[in-house]
């Protein structure tokens, strides 16, 4: 039947309801063609495909074309490609704003000590004189406990890729969760067993004295990291994973506000006392050089006094040693006597007047009188 012949048959109402129904198909047409296509898309190159048909995992895929049953028979999740890093920040080693408002600040020194210790608030006091301040748990946020009973503040950052697209579609709501909890526990675990050194530089006098803490601050942010991935294989162990590898940790470790003036305090002693012990040095070195100088000024002076006394000694014993040859041989009787008038006349000649006395006669006796 033509449309002329049912457009003379039939009047302008049964048109608009035929026109009415076509248009109704067309666009219930068109409505099940797309949706029978809802669910035929492009999986983005740095992302993966899980693709559950009533909630049961069937498959999933990598970057390219899609082609998956509608809603409801069929679900597509788009997630992380296992290439592409994801960053999770740990907000649970940060320290609570309630206790971070009543922790002291550093000490200024321009500021009269008088000033600052009105209204003080030590970081462990969880009391005051107008009732309880903060609780344990406040008191003690963001701190973590070193292995020699010391505090640090550490700041982590999480890196990790997805490894197992089912268990991160099935643990996506928790997961931020169980990060925060898992990467606190590990940073807990690692800082309690080494050494506040062994975390961070808190006493620079010891940066080149041991080469061990420094390579433990080096591995710091690898061990962190090995605890992690253990806790992960943990819950994979017992069918919970959360589909995720670790990549990376990074940390950023600050000592608390206020421990800083008193590191600051230890450093300028350390600095005054190594300051005091090079100028003693620097003392005690000169005083030394002085000393050996003034040592070896009265060695030389001895050696030559030494030397000069011997030359005397021996110029003066020279006679004697040339007569004594002679007088061990016997050779020469006369020579004494020779000898004797040799030198008494040379003394003899230098006096003003001899008296003279017969050594046999012992009768008589000169003795010198007083000058006239």
């Amino acid at each position: 039947m033509s449309t002329g012949s049912f457009a003379s048959r039939h009047g302008p109402g049964a048109q608009a309801v035929r026109a009415a129904f076509w248009f109704i198909a067309v666009v219930a047409a068109l409505a099940a063609l797309a949706w029978a296509c809802s669910n035929v898309q492009r999986v983005p190159p740095d992302s993966q495909a899980v693709v559950m048909r009533f909630g049961k995992f069937v498959r999933h895929q990598s970057a390219g074309l899609l082609i998956a049953w509608p809603r409801p028979f069929e679900t597509v999740v788009l997630l992380p490609g296992p290439a592409r890093v994801l960053v999770q920040p740990i907000a649970e080693l940060d320290r609570d704003a309630r206790a971070r408002a009543l922790d002291p600040a550093p000490a200024d020194t321009t500021t009269p000590s008088s000033d600052r210790s009105t209204g003080s608030v030590h970081p462990g006091d969880a009391t005051s004189a107008n009732g309880p301040l903060l609780s344990d748990a406040l008191a003690g946020s963001g701190y973590v406990l070193t292995g020699d009973a010391a505090v640090v503040q550490l700041a982590a950052t999480l890196y990790y890729r997805v490894s197992s697209p089912y268990d991160y579609v099935v643990q996506q709501p928790l997961l931020s969760s169980a990060l925060e909890r898992l990467t606190a526990s590990a940073v807990a675990e690692v800082g309690a067993s080494r050494d506040l050194d062994a975390i961070l530089v808190a006493r620079p006098e010891l940066l080149a004295a041991d080469a061990r803490m420094a390579a433990q601050r080096e591995r710091l942010r690898d061990d962190i990291a090995r605890a992690v991935e253990r806790r992960l294989q943990a819950l994979e162990a017992r069918h919970a994973g959360l589909g995720i590898e670790v990549s990376r940790v990074d940390v950023q470790a600050n000592l608390p506000a206020a421990a800083v003036d008193a590191f600051n305090s230890v450093l300028s002693s350390l600095q005054t006392a190594e300051r005091n012990i090079a100028d003693a040095r620097t003392a005690a070195e000169t005083t030394r050089q002085a000393a050996r100088q003034h040592a070896d000024q009265i060695l030389q002076n001895a050696q030559a006094s030494v030397t000069e006394r011997v030359t005397t000694a021996q110029a003066e014993t020279q006679t004697i040693l040339q007569l004594e040859a002679p007088l061990d041989a016997n050779s020469d009787p006369g020579l004494l006597a020779r000898a004797y008038r040799d030198r008494v006349a040379q003394i003899l000649s230098k006096a003003g007047r001899v008296t003279t006395i017969d050594p046999y006669d012992t009768s008589s006796l000169v003795l010198p009188g007083r000058a006239q």
